[in-house]
């Protein structure tokens, strides 16, 4: 959890000011859904990403057709 928010911190809003809570609610969601959860290794995977083993069913897939 800690490497998620320093992550956040640094990627994000380190030094970024939000005119209101709505932006930076939206800016939070569109980091979190398009980039951190996508490019972060899941365990649950075997330590790949995302899109990584979403590729990896999609060649496998066409390759045993």
């Amino acid at each position: 959890m800690e490497s998620f928010f320093g992550s956040l911190k640094s990627e994000l809003v380190h030094r970024q000011r939000y005119p209101n809570r709505e932006t930076a609610k939206r800016d939070l969601f569109a980091y979190i859904e398009g980039d951190y959860n996508r490019q972060r290794r899941h365990s649950t995977l075997g330590y790949i990403t995302p899109e990584f083993g979403r590729d990896a069913v999609a060649i496998l897939g066409k390759a045993t057709k």
